[in-house]
């Protein structure tokens, strides 16, 4: 069933999980509860990613992300949306040290915001923490491939996959989350031809950023497609509109008028009488 059928409640995990191979998965990211609103009739699946540090933060990288961010966005968002599955990501430092420590911060964002399921990074050196975390309630969105959260160590946003030992890595990494329990995964900054591959082994949907068609569903930040987030555009983001400059050009009017006083006139201002009418309203 996809998000723009007719909904009878949110769009489950089982839901998402039973789409492989059928009709691609929309997500997109959200932070907010306005851009909820806009996004959840279209889309089947909400990612609140800890994507929020760089662009509602001004962060550098995700690496400064807290729970508590992650929980307050995550209840913005669920407010916001009816009919979407929301998945909340779990930050920087939050999971990696244990599966008790996973299965902790992981069941305190399920209770405060909600939410459907959550996401961590990581291949195969998660697996028995997804595994852990399923057999206690939790879904778990995995992610591979280019990993924000592992920015150091990969040494920058560099695109993952390329040369036969990386590839085989990537589809081991993607095996093993999903013999763990994940229900998809999301497949980051890959090479086309083993993005296609993972997609075609495993037997949970993948959820592409950068990879390929043939994955089982798309994510972007929705700030990227349209252009409210220009520190820098990355080479799989697909501009769908340009509405910083459309913000830059009304608020530049806004403030020739408050300069000008042109605003506010008669009619934004209480008290002012009618005219032929000596009694204010």
């Amino acid at each position: 069933m996809s998000a723009t059928s007719k909904k009878t409640g949110r769009v489950s995990v089982p839901q998402l999980r039973a789409r492989k191979g059928l009709e691609p998965i929309v997500c997109l990211t959200a932070y907010t509860t306005p851009m909820a609103q806009r996004l959840d009739e279209h889309c089947d699946l909400l990612l609140v990613g800890d994507s929020l540090g760089m662009v509602v933060y001004g962060m550098e990288s995700t690496l400064a992300v807290t729970v508590d961010m992650m929980v307050n966005h995550g209840k913005a968002v669920m407010r916001g949306s009816q009919n979407a599955c929301v998945v909340v990501d779990l930050p920087f430092g939050s999971y990696q040290g244990s599966k008790e420590q996973a299965f902790q911060t992981a069941s305190h964002i399920l209770a405060e915001t909600g939410c459907a399921a959550v996401k961590l990074e990581g291949g195969a050196e998660m697996a028995e923490t997804i595994e852990f975390l399923n057999a206690r309630g939790v879904p778990v969105m995995a992610h591979i491939g280019l990993m924000p959260q592992q920015v150091n160590t990969m040494g920058g946003f560099k695109s993952q996959g390329r040369g036969d030992d990386a590839a085989q890595k990537m589809i081991t990494d993607a095996k093993a989350v999903a013999k763990a329990g994940a229900f998809c995964v999301v497949v980051e900054g890959t090479v086309e031809g083993v993005a296609r591959q993972i997609t075609e082994t495993i037997d949970i949907p993948t959820i592409g950023i950068g990879a390929s068609v043939a994955c089982d569903g798309q994510v972007l930040v929705t700030e990227d497609i349209l252009g409210l987030f220009s520190d820098f555009t990355p080479k799989f983001v697909k501009r769908y509109a340009n509405l910083g400059d459309s913000v830059s050009e009304a608020v530049g009017k806004y403030a020739e008028e408050v300069r000008t006083r042109k605003f506010p006139s008669d009619e934004h201002c209480f008290g002012i009488a009618k005219k032929g009418n000596l009694r204010a309203v």
